[in-house]
């Protein structure tokens, strides 16, 4: 890939000079990222962001710089902020700026007045298009930006929690332009979601404690596609998975798959290790911690750091300290410790780099395909959630097995004509 000179941009990163390393790390991602440059290549031919401003509201990684690129080959005037204050990437954040002339408004470790401020700056570029992760830039937007409404062409969202709110935004009757559901794509949910989220959330617990995973009773919180994946991957390196669940099909479908299923209160008392995936809030509380074993290690892979009540843990805590990057220690009057990864945001960017590239590489078509579809449609879609078309859908599979050089059967024509008619049967 070759950058291009940027101008001089107003932007806000830790350090411009990190920008080589980040080009490396950006070109090294985009090896297994062949759907997303086949897009791009055909955007900056046929440029269908001429004229439209896109705010992108991502984890700012290797692989988010390939939307970017696309989305500006595509023509897009577009700006780019993090999605939450651990997930940035520097030295990719430099680089967006110094080599592909970017505006980046993000840094690891910003404290939540910084993020916010962020949110401001992005809604003051007056989107025509928002690329949201959680959805704080729509809901921002709704709630003190009424007057922006007229700019919107629409919105994507590739997290459950963003779709949760989005749905609730829908109920309330405060969302009056279509919003795109990517989170529901099949082949971002399916992979993205149980394989990226599976295998990354996992390096994060290792890069930040280095534990044996192997004979470690861990729980996890939740299972829908992030649940299912991490349980797998957890159970694949020798771990002892038990499965807490609201759902009563979810955990019918997790004792299924051979996994322990118990309420919180039960499995608290019994585990190592806790992750957190199910987008809700305090699914770990004051009761929970009571019980757990002396050092008894918690932490989230879901969007938003609400997952584990924190606030009350350091509340009862009688002394909090660093014992390792991104891990506290959080000391109780009882004498145990509970050690917590993360500050309780999502692990897998806050202490590792994320979900693998070449599942990035389906979600971050459908955003970018999803964003076309918006203006194809301009002024055609009811305010509401859309889902990805299923043709959109199966071309990025068919894109994606193509890459990886693996063919599938089609239908003959008397499997076509069967499958279409009724009166054929034993």
């Amino acid at each position: 890939m070759t950058a291009t000179a940027a101008p001089q941009l107003q932007h806000e990163v830790k350090d411009l000079a990190l920008a080589p390393l980040g080009n490396q790390r950006i070109e090294w991602a985009g090896r297994e990222m062949p759907v997303l440059k086949q897009i791009r290549d055909r955007f900056a031919k046929e440029k269908p962001f001429e004229g439209i401003r896109i705010v992108a509201c991502c984890h700012v990684t290797t692989e988010t710089a390939h939307l970017a690129i696309a989305l500006k080959a595509g023509g897009a005037d577009s700006i780019l902020i993090a999605s939450n204050p651990l997930s940035t990437q520097d030295d990719v954040a430099a680089c967006l700026v110094a080599d592909y002339g970017i505006p980046v408004f993000a840094i690891k470790g910003e404290d939540n007045e910084t993020y916010n401020r962020h949110v401001q700056i992005a809604l003051d570029h007056r989107p025509n298009i928002i690329i949201d992760d959680g959805s704080d830039v729509v809901a921002t937007l709704v709630k003190e930006r009424k007057e922006q409404l007229s700019d919107i062409i629409g919105t994507t969202e590739e997290t459950t929690t963003g779709i949760v709110r989005l749905r609730a935004m829908l109920n309330d009757g405060v969302l009056s332009f279509p919003a795109m559901n990517v989170n529901d794509a099949d082949t971002k949910h399916f992979f993205d979601n149980r394989y990226g989220t599976g295998q990354s959330t996992l390096d994060g617990i290792i890069r930040a404690t280095n534990v044996l995973l192997a004979g470690k009773t861990t729980v996890v919180a939740g299972y829908g596609w992030c649940g299912k994946g991490t349980a797998m991957r957890a159970r694949g390196l020798g771990a002892n998975v038990i499965v807490t669940e609201i759902d009563p099909i979810k955990a019918i479908e997790a004792v299924m798959d051979g996994f322990r299923v118990m309420p919180m209160a039960e499995a608290a008392p019994l585990a190592d290790l806790f992750i957190t995936v199910t987008g809700n809030k305090h699914v770990i509380r004051p009761e929970h911690f009571e019980v757990m074993k002396d050092g008894a290690i918690v932490c989230n892979s879901g969007h938003f750091d609400i997952e584990i009540d924190l606030k009350s843990l350091g509340a009862k805590a009688s002394e909090v300290k660093d014992v390792r990057p991104f891990t506290q220690e959080y000391k109780l009057p009882s004498g145990k410790s509970v050690v917590v990864l993360g500050e309780g945001r999502l692990i897998n960017l806050a202490a590792a780099e994320g979900h693998p590239s070449a599942v990035m590489d389906m979600s971050f078509a459908n955003q970018a395909l999803g964003c076309e579809y918006l203006v194809k449609n301009k002024g055609k879609l009811e305010p509401g959630l859309y889902s990805i078309p299923t043709e959109v859908d199966q071309d990025i599979a068919r894109l994606k097995l193509q890459a990886m050089g693996i063919q599938i059967d089609s239908l003959t024509a008397e499997q076509i004509e069967y499958i279409n008619s009724w009166t054929s049967g034993t």
